[in-house]
This record gives structure tokens, C-alpha cells and sequence, in this order.
């Protein structure tokens, strides 16, 4: 959707914000992204991807989603079909919504529309470990890490049922349905 880029990179700005505000500098940087033109153009190409989705909260776009059929060139590669979340983010304005938690959701829905058992994502392993205990909050299991020029990353993996093993009480957001706990209408889907 025409703008998806430059929203994307707001979102990355208002999270660069808050991490380096936190001490967490170390994760994303310290200034905006949108400064940068290799991280303009990055993020720009990500909004331009195919498997790129918005999850939007009362008409505002409130976190973003990339879905890759293969890992970055640095995640050690696995043996078989996968769906990697090559991107998972959520303004700060939205923070406590359970945006991260539907676009997850989203994820294991497609990955089970493709028939696809294995679900894996990475994330910065400092900061407390934070993120990782927010990702095996989410059902992940921790697999391995790696060293990216000095950033500490673990991936984690998640086996997702067949459209056929799952309960009919989904979980996954669609368009106009309220995000849970939010009460306010949910999109969700790609530019």
C-alpha cells in the first residue's frame, strides 16, 4: 500500500526511541532509522515484500509483520519447508494491545494455508532476555544463537497444526474484528 514504507520507518523510529531511552541501544541503534539511508532503503524494501503485513488499531497502523520462505543469510538453514518471520514489530503507541501476539497468529494461520509445519523467527538475545522470554511466551522453542558481527541472536522454531489438528476457536485476526482486549477494530492484511 502506497506509505506502507514510510509508517514502517516511524515505527522503527518510535522503537529505536524507546529501546535507546531503556539503555538498549545495542538492539537497533541509537538514532532514528530514518537518518540512515542504508536502514531508509532496507526498511522501504521490506514494505515493498510480498509477505509484508500491517496489522492496523483504530484505523492506525500499529505493527508490521514480514514473512519470508527462507531465513536471513546468517540463521543456519533447517532441512525442510519453513515460514521465518523475517520482521515483527509494533508501534509503541500500541504497546499492550496484543499486536505482536495476532501478527504471530497471523503467522501460523499462512503457514498452515501453505501446509507449512515449521514456523521460526530471531530476535536480539540481550537486553535481559527480554525478547526471548516474550518469544517462548509465545509457544516458541529457543533452537540456537548466533553471533552477527557482535549482535547476539537466538532463533526459536514453533511447529504449527494442520488447518485439520486445529480447534475451531481460531484466534486470528481478520479484518475489521476487534484485536483481543483491545476493543477496537483490527486489519490485518497485505499493501
Amino acid at each position: 500500500m502506497p506509505g506502507d514504507g514510510e509508517r514502517l520507518l516511524a515505527m522503527f523510529d518510535r522503537a529505536v526511541a524507546w529501546l535507546a531511552a531503556r539503555g538498549r541501544s545495542a538492539q537497533w541503534g541509537d538514532k532514528p532509522w530514518s537518518t540512515d539511508p542504508v536502514r531508509t532503503e532496507r526498511v522501504h524494501r521490506m514494505a515493498a515484500d510480498p509477505g509484508f503485513r500491517v496489522a492496523e488499531l483504530d484505523g492506525e497502523p500499529a505493527g508490521a509483520l514480514l514473512l519470508e520462505d527462507h531465513p536471513p543469510a546468517h540463521v543456519p538453514v533447517v532441512a525442510e519447508a519453513e515460514l521465518y518471520v523475517g520482521l515483527l514489530i509494533t508501534d509503541r503507541r500500541f504497546a499492550g494491545y496484543g499486536i505482536g501476539s495476532a501478527l504471530l497468529e497471523r503467522a501460523r494461520a499462512e503457514a498452515r494455508e501453505r501446509e507449512i509445519e515449521l514456523l521460526r523467527v530471531d530476535c536480539w538475545a540481550g537486553g535481559g532476555g527480554d525478547l526471548v522470554r516474550y518469544y517462548t511466551g509465545q509457544g516458541f522453542t529457543p533452537t540456537v544463537q548466533f553471533d552477527y558481527h557482535g549482535w547476539i541472536g537466538q532463533v526459536f522454531e514453533q511447529r504449527v497444526r494442520s488447518m485439520t489438528d486445529t480447534p475451531a476457536a481460531g484466534g486470528c485476526v481478520t479484518a475489521n474484528e476487534p484485536l483481543p482486549g483491545s476493543g477496537g477494530p483490527a486489519e490485518m492484511g497485505a499493501p
